[in-house]
């Protein structure tokens, strides 16, 4: 059985930090207690805004980890320019609009293929797996692997939102789309990740789809750390995963 990799975002502890200031909960020590619990790879979102994440936690955690750093970031020049200074193991690109609360929705590829095509041209030169941040729709899938990134990751939250608000059939309609989309791009030989939102109620049915190889989850995990500690709540996440994909 192909193993599920778990990637912990780690954005939402610095954003507890900088509601206060100061350098306490540091997102490197989060970091590496996730590493500790089983995670097999770290998200950071490093924001036009700076909201959470900032450049010296990025830096430091290019120093500190032992597992991948997956670098979250806008397609902008400055974002290539930090990306391919510290060249991290992966880099998603996201849509992001400063007036939003979270990243609400999968980036627009298909209208800017040429754009994104040199934008990430550079990034798989200097090394970095390049993944992009898409809604599970068809056209957005086939425009992200014409430009030539090699991994895509599945918005998976208005199935999460569907599911929270009691709209079942909505949810249930929502996650066989993300499947079959699953299904499309691993036929195109893309490699498949999915994220956004999901929970202990949420992940099973996602975590079962055989094409889905990560599962990156952040917000969740550091809310649920606040009443269990952020080690245990990582183990079960993961125990969650696993059930779910031996099933």
């Amino acid at each position: 059985m192909e193993h599920l990799r778990l990637g912990v975002n780690i954005d939402h502890v610095a954003t507890v930090r900088n509601a206060r200031g100061g350098d306490y909960p540091d997102p490197i020590r989060a970091a590496k207690l996730a590493e500790e619990a089983g995670a097999d790879g770290i998200t950071a979102h490093l924001r036009e805004d700076r909201r959470h994440i900032t450049d010296d936690d990025i830096e430091r955690l290019v120093e500190a980890l032992t597992v991948p750093l997956n670098f979250e970031m806008a397609a902008t020049d400055e974002m290539q320019a930090i990306a391919l200074r510290h060249r991290p193991h992966a880099v998603c690109l996201v849509p992001e609009k400063r007036e939003e609360r979270t990243t609400e929705g999968g980036l627009e590829v298909a209208q800017d293929e040429n754009r994104l095509a040199h934008f990430i041209a550079p990034l798989r030169d200097a090394g970095c797996r390049v993944s992009i941040f898409i809604a599970a729709d068809q056209r957005q899938i086939e425009a992200a692997n014409r430009i030539g990134a090699q991994v895509i990751e599945l918005h998976t939250g208005a199935y999460c939102d569907a599911h929270s608000e009691g709209r079942f059939d909505a949810r249930d309609t929502e996650l066989e789309r993300l499947q079959d989309m699953s299904r499309f791009a691993h036929g195109l030989g893309l490699e498949v990740h999915a994220g956004h939102g999901l929970t202990y109620e949420t992940v099973a049915p996602v975590a079962a789809f055989r094409e889905v190889r990560e599962l990156n989850i952040g917000h969740f995990l550091v809310g649920e750390a606040i009443f269990r500690g952020l080690e245990p709540s990582i183990k079960e996440m993961r125990r969650l995963m696993d059930e779910a994909r031996s099933d």
